[in-house]
């Protein structure tokens, strides 16, 4: 197994690779060793006392989007079972820091076996570009309470996502939560608001 194969410009965000071993037989691949990302500090976390607690498997057919998703109190580590996708990462940190500072955006395309570890306060998103699984283990369970969002194509945060083929309008699939997301601005006023 191997980590680390391309570096971010996002602080505590690292990218990496597994391998997949195959023979006649089939294959066998290592999806996540704690090895890797080494203790689970404040810095690669982004909160303090992580530990992975959930697994979870998304399947996305051709086209769907999926995100702009914040979380407050998680850690993401996905891992590309099958498929390409274009993950969108936008670090809305500096913005909740500093009201006149901007989100910092990434995008990278992921193929199978390949690996992003998402610190907390960094937005997420992906596009599968073909059918696709991915694996995804967190630092919270699922109640609800911590699922926060921002638009997709928010302007003023600019992600550049492709056009899709097979849509009437070339534009994502998208489920009713993240048709309808606020902007970054009213996600961050109404985080500033709750403190």
């Amino acid at each position: 197994m191997t980590s680390d194969v391309a570096g971010s410009s996002l602080r505590g965000v690292r990218y990496g690779r597994v391998n997949r071993h195959a023979d006649s037989r089939g294959s066998f691949v290592e999806i996540w060793r704690s090895s890797i990302l080494g203790e689970l500090t404040e810095e690669v976390a982004g909160l303090p006392n992580a530990s992975f607690v959930q697994a979870n498997l998304s399947t996305s057919a051709a086209g769907v989007l999926r995100g702009l998703h914040y979380h407050r109190r998680q850690l993401d580590y996905w891992t590309v079972l099958a498929g390409r996708a274009l993950v969108a990462l936008v670090d809305v940190r500096p913005v909740l820091a500093d009201e006149t500072a901007h989100a910092l955006v990434e995008t990278r395309e992921l193929g199978a076996c390949e690996t992003v570890s998402i610190p907390t306060g960094v937005a997420h998103g992906f596009l599968a570009l073909e059918p696709l699984q991915l694996l995804y283990l967190v630092t919270n369970e699922y109640d609800g309470s911590d699922e926060l969002g921002f638009a997709w194509d928010d302007p003023a945060v600019g992600v550049q996502w492709p056009s899709v083929g097979g849509t009437p309008d070339g534009r994502p699939i998208l489920s009713d939560r993240d048709r309808s997301n606020p902007t970054l601005a009213e996600l961050v006023g109404s985080l500033r608001g709750a403190s």
